[in-house]
């Protein structure tokens, strides 16, 4: 996909494209595998799955979302699939948020950029649009990220309100006037503003779980140009009825990533060809996630 366009430009075109507000997350394990995949191989076992998985959802799916640690917790092999599964979603005209959630200072959080977010021919960063990163080291942390955003076309999602119970420890302390996750909203609204697409968002989104809908509108309001990525649908608890505020007038504004529900969808029935099961459930993700509108 072409890097000539702001990320928020892509993105949004390719949900008008597909009508589609759906991310599709791949977080393979090999203990889950269909029956046709052997696990004997993790790169082949790995790079199969993930492989079928962007087949079976590219029509359905706005982007997807590899998760890093279920790849390199095999070492070498599950990082080169991973590789391979980023440049299947790439060549099929897919966004690829990759979830890595790195945040670090100086020239640490630099060789990460230059990683997962560059154009070095042999990484990563050659066939992703967005990463996600953790905000809590401060802006300077965030800023080799940030020149990728600016200057190559590139997304960032910054962690702003988790969708896991403890989260609240830190995000929304019950004493701070100011809950941290809308500081880091109000402060993602500003250091997005030199990557404002033609769409009317820019380059640096926010991920919000679907779990604590009341802090969606709250994220919504302090950083409206941002473009939400809403895990927690499902597994975790979310719901989608709920997610009305997260969307503008004409529905954009957000995606919504759905993992286990879609490529664990297999399991329902083994006797049916795993892809169609697969397939099935992103199409079904996709139209209950049109059905949400601003207006509630």
């Amino acid at each position: 996909m072409s890097l000539e366009t702001h990320f928020s430009d892509r993105l949004v075109a390719r949900i008008q494209q597909i009508e589609s507000r759906l991310v599709v997350g791949i977080d393979p394990r090999l203990d889950r595998l269909p029956a046709e995949i052997s696990a004997d191989d993790p790169e082949q076992a790995l790079s199969r799955l993930g492989e079928g998985v962007i087949e079976a959802v590219a029509q359905h799916a706005a982007a997807v979302k590899p998760q890093v640690a279920f790849f390199e917790r095999h070492g070498w092999r599950g990082w080169r699939a991973l590789e391979t599964v980023c440049a299947a979603a790439a060549r099929a005209g897919i966004p690829v948020i990759l979830d890595a959630k790195r945040g670090d200072i100086g020239s640490t959080a630099e060789a990460y950029a230059e990683a997962l977010l560059g154009d070095e021919p042999g990484t990563l960063g050659c066939h992703v649009d967005a990463l996600t990163v953790n905000p809590y080291l401060g802006s300077d942390s965030l800023e080799p990220f940030l020149v990728r955003v600016r200057d190559h076309g590139k997304g960032i999602f910054v962690l702003a309100r988790t969708s896991n119970p403890g989260g609240a420890e830190f995000q929304c302390r019950d004493d701070d006037a100011v809950p941290i996750f809308e500081q880091v909203a109000r402060s993602a609204e500003r250091w997005g503003q030199d990557s404002l697409g033609e769409c009317g968002f820019h380059g640096v989104g926010l991920v919000v779980g679907a779990t604590y809908p009341d802090d969606i509108t709250r994220v919504r309001q302090a950083a409206p140009g941002s473009i939400l990525l809403i895990p927690g649908v499902g597994a975790q608890g979310g719901s989608i009825e709920d997610l009305a505020a997260a969307f503008d007038d004409s529905g954009l504004g957000a995606v919504v990533n759905s993992s286990r529900g879609i490529v664990q969808a297999f399991e329902q029935d083994p006797e049916r060809p795993w892809q169609e099961m697969v397939q099935e459930a992103a199409r079904d993700k996709q139209l209950a996630l049109q059905g949400v509108s601003s207006a509630g």
